[in-house]
């Protein structure tokens, strides 16, 4: 009886072995691969560069282009935090409550989680960026 037992608990020490074993090798087959990505060149309004997991871990990036005037439209981070930087022109990052950041070539912009925000192009050329978002939460 007693061996019975010790050959059910070295077949479930093998069993969990081979299960811990499985899942390490789908965690590192999920892990994402580095990549260059092309920016495009500026004629598209946006440009998805990074579209979140499993391309990334919890990041999302784009190429915007906005006309002179033109704005993105009012949208939250929500659970993200959002960087920006500048390619070409200039505009502002309007925050909602009236706090307006200035964004010309040079200059970077973040934007906290839960923040309600847009972005405009208050220059006489386009406005080209890149934003990139990660989960802050």
């Amino acid at each position: 009886m007693i061996s019975k037992i010790r050959f059910v608990l070295a077949g479930l020490i093998v069993l969990l072995v081979a299960l811990f074993a499985l899942a390490g090798a789908q965690d590192e087959a999920a892990k994402p691969a580095p990549k260059v990505i092309s920016i495009g060149n500026g004629e598209q309004s946006y440009l998805r560069l990074l579209g979140g997991p499993p391309e990334t871990v919890t990041m999302h990036a784009g190429a915007v282009a906005l006309a002179p005037g033109q704005t993105v439209g009012k949208h939250s981070t929500e659970s993200y935090e959002e960087f920006i930087v500048v390619l070409e022109g200039q505009g502002s990052m309007i925050i909602s409550g009236g706090t307006q950041l200035e964004m010309k070539v040079g200059t970077s912009v973040y934007c906290p989680p839960g923040t309600e925000h847009d972005v405009k192009n208050t220059g006489s050329v386009p406005l080209r960026y890149i934003y990139i978002v990660a989960k802050a939460k």
